[in-house]
């Protein structure tokens, strides 16, 4: 079975690509479920898949986030990874779905929960607000919060790979280099510039529309918002770019990965030593040794 994938909302899930990639599991919040129910559902996925990466946004509330390290706990699996990703909820979606295709290609666990952060580097991430007055996760300068009281005033805003942010109309918001395809979040905002102007400029291959994650108008300040991402679509390219990560162990817990934090345990790797503390210590001896029949 397939490395199983979880998410906290069920708009993470995003429509498959395909027919080979799977759906997501859901591990709902503390008022949707109670523990008991949700710990039996996380174990039986731990017995099924054999291993649950889980990804929730930085902005999901403080009590569901307990409840997931909670289970992890109560169940003491280290079978079960719990990724919080910075990425805004549209962002978060995204990736979960690449997760997915790649759940079903022959990496192990450890790589696919590890190859999260590889992939987030290439989700661009943004949306198209009325008002920056009160997006806190981003850095707006003063000027701009300004602007942002004028009527009509719009912005496009970027906040990965690279936080970027324009008044519409007056600038470019700095795109992949690489072939994307575009998902389309609408909020209550009326503009059609992502369609109509953003994406041409970034050369897209294709646009999908799905609905408004329910955290988005939290994680920007402003209900008044069209969330937009583009991302890598093709699985035989994220499989490229995992598969062209050199693999190693981590030191903690046994499982292979990618990148320099495991994504199970989330230790560091540690480099090896160079050269190892013993030869080192060998050769400080020996030394010592020498200069003392010289004399020195």
């Amino acid at each position: 079975m397939p490395t199983a994938i979880a998410v906290t909302s069920p708009d993470l899930v995003l429509r498959p690509t395909d027919r080979q990639t799977p759906t997501a599991a859901l591990l709902q919040s503390p008022d949707a479920q109670p523990l008991d129910a949700a710990l039996t559902d996380l174990q039986v996925l731990v017995e099924q898949h054999g291993y649950v990466v889980a990804l929730y946004p930085s902005s999901v509330a403080a009590a569901h986030e307990r409840r997931l390290h909670t289970m992890r706990s109560v169940l003491e699996s280290d079978r079960v990874a719990l990724l919080k990703v910075d990425l805004p909820p549209l962002g978060v979606a995204v990736l979960a779905r690449q997760l997915r295709q790649l759940s079903i290609c022959d990496f192990s666990a450890g790589i696919v929960a590890s190859a999260a952060r590889l992939l987030s580097h290439y989700i661009y991430a943004g949306a198209v607000l009325n008002s920056v007055t009160r997006l806190d996760r981003l850095p707006v300068s003063l000027k701009t919060h300004a602007k942002s009281w004028v009527p009509g005033s719009q912005f496009g805003v970027l906040a990965n790979p690279t936080p970027q942010l324009i008044r519409i109309g007056a600038g470019e918001l700095a795109g992949p280099e690489f072939a994307t395809q575009l998902v389309v979040a609408r909020g209550t905002v009326q503009s059609d510039w992502v369609t109509s102007t953003l994406a041409p400029s970034w050369r897209v291959q294709a646009i999908h529309e799905t609905e408004l994650p329910a955290d988005s108008p939290g994680w920007w300040g402003t209900s008044k918002m069209t969330e937009f991402a583009a991302f890598l679509p093709d699985i035989s390219i994220l499989y490229q770019l995992v598969s062209s990560v050199r693999r190693e162990t981590c030191s903690w817990c046994g499982i292979e990965l990618i990148g320099d934090r495991c994504g199970f345990c989330s230790a560091p790797l540690v480099p090896p030593e160079s050269p190892p503390r013993a030869a080192r210590t060998a050769r400080a001896a020996l030394t010592q040794g020498t200069s003392t029949r010289h004399g020195t």
